[in-house]
């Protein structure tokens, strides 16, 4: 959804604009988290999203990691150190349900789908280190707003694999909103810390859109 169609929606401040966005392209809105997240999906496909999202996300240093030491706007220095605390934990569950749920679904296409999450990482990467001001901090802002669609998947995969949910500690979304508000003070900065988000929001639906087809082609095999 293009930043223009969302700010002549009537929203109010950059908060409300990346709010709107992230609902309206992030992880929630995606027709194979809503089929995994609806009824009781098949095992091999909520496995193969906690593998797929290990690859992406489960990485040291992170995204949060590397645009912390990246970004140098002081309105969100102290968030962006919560939320690299609270990631690192994310991180962590993510790497107890990939033992937890065994080797990777057997998957036609497994070498496409390998390059596909590389060239993902290799944009994240990029994001997460670029010079722009406010581009490192839209990346983390969308990737932390986009995380309860995610963690809302991975939270059933884990139910079913016998391990209990721990705690969110990510900043609440409230904290979020301000730091989102102080952040656009400027114009260029609004833009570039949209666009960083709109890219965010971009890799993850990707991977969506990789999960759903290796599902495909797993039914189809």
């Amino acid at each position: 959804m293009a930043v223009e169609s969302v700010q002549t929606a009537g929203l109010g401040g950059a908060s409300g604009t990346l709010t709107a966005l992230v609902a309206a392209d992030g992880s929630a809105s995606h027709r194979f988290l809503a089929r995994l997240t609806t009824g009781i999906a098949p095992m091999r496909d909520l496995a193969d999203a906690v593998h797929q999202f290990c690859l992406l996300h489960a990485r040291h240093p992170d995204v949060i990691e590397q645009a912390l030491g990246h970004s140098d706007e002081g309105a969100t220095a102290a968030w962006m150190a919560e939320a690299a605390a609270g990631f690192a934990a994310e991180r962590a569950y993510i790497v107890r349900l990939v033992a937890a749920a065994g080797p990777l679904p057997s998957t036609p296409g497994q070498a496409q789908s390998e390059a596909a999450i590389a060239a993902q990482r290799h944009a994240l990467d990029m994001l997460a280190q670029s010079d722009r001001t406010g581009c490192a901090d839209g990346t983390v802002l969308a990737l932390v707003l986009d995380w309860p669609a995610i963690r809302a998947l991975l939270d059933i995969a884990g139910e079913r694999l016998g391990i209990d949910p721990p705690a969110s500690a990510l900043p609440p979304p409230f904290e979020t909103a301000t730091v989102i508000d102080a952040l656009a003070a400027t114009l260029p900065v609004e833009r570039a810390m949209l666009f960083g988000a709109q890219q965010m929001l971009a890799q993850h639906r990707g991977l969506w859109d990789v999960l759903e087809a290796r599902a495909s082609a797993r039914d189809a095999h």
